[in-house]
Formats: C-alpha cells, structure tokens, sequence
C-alpha cells in the first residue's frame, strides 16, 4: 500500500471524502468571490468529479474521469486569489472532518501542484 493508498484508507474511504466535499462546496459557494466561477455550473455534476478527483488524490481506488486540470479551467480566468482561498477551504473540510494533519498537507501539496494548470487559464 502506498503512503496515498494509506491517507484514503485513513480518512475513512468514499463516506468521508463525500462528507469533506459537501462540507467543501458549502464553502465555496458561499464565498462572493468564488460565486462568479460557479454560476450556471452544473453542481451535482461537480459534486462528484470532486469526489472522484479527492479520492484519486487521497490514493483511493477511483480514477478520476474528468477533464484534465488545464482544459477544466481553460477561459475562466481563476486568480492566484480564488485558487488560494479554494485550497483554504479544502484544507478547513479536511480538517473539520476529521483528517490528520499530515494527511491533510499531502492532499493540499498534491492540489497545490495543480495551480499552474488552473490559475490564469
């Protein structure tokens, strides 16, 4: 088992990542600088390619369908500032759920590696 495999086995598998993400979304959608990105968005849709994306992060045993981060991104102008607050709000799910502390900075390293591909596309 890899040390990904052992974060998703850890924070309790699909339930809790379910759990995170809902808890998750009720924070970005409640956030006025984040609610221009999600208007006319599709959420459950959302919803679960979120799950899929924080369970293949966590290691899980789900592979992430979606669009690669580049083309999801692409023409929606994300900030520096959105992208941060974003993390922000995944790092404070994770942690409200529940989710060790060294668990939590390996999930949001693996997200940070993304902002090059979101951020400015």
């Amino acid at each position: 088992m890899t040390e990904s495999q052992s974060i998703y086995a850890d924070i309790g598998g699909r339930e809790a990542v379910e759990a995170v993400v809902s808890d998750f979304y009720d924070r970005v959608f409640d956030d006025p600088l984040l609610e221009p990105y999600f208007e006319g968005v599709d959420r459950e849709a959302l919803y679960a390619h979120q799950v899929q994306f924080v369970s293949a992060v966590a290691g899980g045993p789900v592979s992430y369908e979606g669009a690669d981060m580049r083309t999801a991104h692409e023409g929606m102008g994300i900030t520096a500032e959105a992208f941060g607050r974003v993390a922000t709000y995944l790092g404070e799910a994770l942690r409200e759920n529940g989710v060790a502390e060294g668990d939590v900075e390996a999930i949001l390293e693996e997200v940070g590696a993304l902002e090059p591909d979101v951020v400015g596309r």
